[in-house]
């Protein structure tokens, strides 16, 4: 009996795999799915930077060398993250394909296993697990996770951006439980929740009859958190008045109650985050740029959740753990189409909407296993993932198709300022560089 050339590949003892000229993968044989740990079904039709994450993918990438030369690449050695969040150092082979005419449509890459180094992941899932709350192995996650020893270490302040939803506050918990000062008070205070009148008195404490309400003496966040930690959220939405004291404050170390005269020392350390960009509000004057750099000494990003789309298994699966305890339940996986659906939404309300999502499957799932049927409904037909949703009232319209004209479109517009660029499409800088490396604009 006669083997067909796929029957062939999938006995062969080393990985092998193709991908599209978009960078997209279209097969993957099984030796590739014992070696890396991922299954053919979870990486079809994603780019292999998004599965990988090599060290070459930014730089010197073989699949890339050979797609633009045409030629085959032999022996490369290639550092990748498997599955299981351990490091491997795999050889690779390259070769393009091309069809009848001679057109290059993909390549062809083979690897097998130098050797395993089980590092980096490891450490980040063990500070994950007893500290953050942050779940997740993408190289955003990642990163943050093995900074945060560096960082909480220090006293310098920490300026959070991130969307809404992506988890700032367990970032800066996070920090202050790796901290020396652990065992002092996190405090925490919401800027955009409380009134521009009541946000000094909150901040800085009122002495008894500052004003009509002040039937009392108050300590303020900065005192309550002596020896600990400050976190101000939503800082973007700090007038600029109170923006002046509290620089003079951060300068000085001190700081006085409303309606009070005695100086107290600010023995706090300062973590911020912010939904904004600040540098837009700094150039409209929303936001003063000397208390932007004092805030900033350490920035720290989390991506939005459509960016890290490799961690939304991994935050399903805790998520159920938490509510099986909740809800009494025992609920041992979801459906790979149910799974497949929530990996091509595009969760405008990030990690904080997963969770809203599968508790809301809780809430109705019979069995052991959370299918589609149980899911709410999204508020928009789930996306293809080559579509941007493109945020109203810009000059390319909802949900256009982020084609080459268009991302160079938005580059002029903005200078070539690709921050402004993500910013005017409604995607992440993370996004944008991963389209202009398709659309060969890097």
């Amino acid at each position: 009996m006669c083997l067909n050339f796929q029957d062939i590949v999938e006995t062969l003892p080393q990985g092998v795999f193709t991908i599209d000229t978009d960078w997209r993968i279209t097969s993957f044989n099984q030796s590739a799915e014992t070696i890396t740990g991922h299954k053919r079904g979870h990486v079809i039709g994603r780019h292999c930077w998004d599965i990988f994450k090599a060290d070459q993918c930014r730089r010197k990438c073989p699949l890339e060398l050979s797609m633009n030369t045409g030629e085959t690449r032999m022996d490369q050695e290639v550092s990748i993250f498997n599955r299981n969040g351990e490091r491997q150092t795999l050889l690779v082979n390259v070769n393009v394909l091309r069809d009848g005419k001679g057109q290059v449509t993909g390549a062809l890459e083979t690897f097998r296993v130098v050797r395993i180094e089980n590092k980096v992941l490891k450490q980040a899932s063990v500070l994950d697990a007893q500290l953050t709350g942050i779940i997740g192995r993408s190289e955003a996650i990642v990163s943050a996770l093995e900074r945060l020893p560096d960082i909480a270490a220090s006293n310098a302040n920490v300026l959070i951006d991130g969307e809404s939803g992506t988890g700032k506050e367990l970032l800066a918990k996070a920090i202050h439980n790796l901290s020396p000062n652990r065992k002092q008070p996190f405090v925490a205070v919401n800027c955009a929740a409380l009134a521009e009148s009541l946000l000094e008195s909150e901040l800085f404490g009122h002495e008894k009859g500052a004003f009509t309400s002040a039937d009392r003496s108050k300590p303020g966040r900065f005192e309550m958190a002596r020896g600990g930690t400050l976190f101000l959220d939503e800082i973007g939405e700090m007038k600029p008045e109170l923006q002046v004291k509290l620089l003079r404050v951060i300068e000085q170390r001190e700081f006085e109650r409303v309606g009070g005269t005695q100086p107290i020392s600010l023995d706090a350390r300062i973590i911020s985050a912010t939904n904004q960009e600040l540098g837009l509000a700094m150039q409209q004057g929303r936001f003063r740029e000397d208390l932007f750099f004092r805030l900033r000494t350490v920035p720290m990003t989390l991506p939005p959740l459509r960016d890290r789309i490799e961690d939304i298994p991994l935050l399903v699966d805790e998520f159920i753990k938490t509510f099986n305890r909740r809800y009494n339940k025992n609920v041992r996986s979801i459906d790979p189409k149910a799974l497949k659906m929530l990996s091509e939404y595009c969760w405008p309300g990030n990690v904080r909407e997963l969770e809203r999502c599968l508790e809301h499957a809780f809430v109705f799932v019979k069995g052991p296993v959370i299918f589609a049927h149980y899911l709410p409904k999204f508020h928009d037909s789930i996306p293809n993932r080559s579509d941007v949703s493109i945020p109203s009232g810009n000059i390319f319209g909802r949900k256009a198709k982020l084609t080459r004209s268009i991302l160079i479109q938005a580059l002029e517009k903005s200078g070539g300022n690709r921050k402004e660029a993500a910013a005017m499409l409604g995607i992440s800088r993370t996004s944008i560089w991963r389209y202009m490396k398709r659309h060969s604009l890097l």
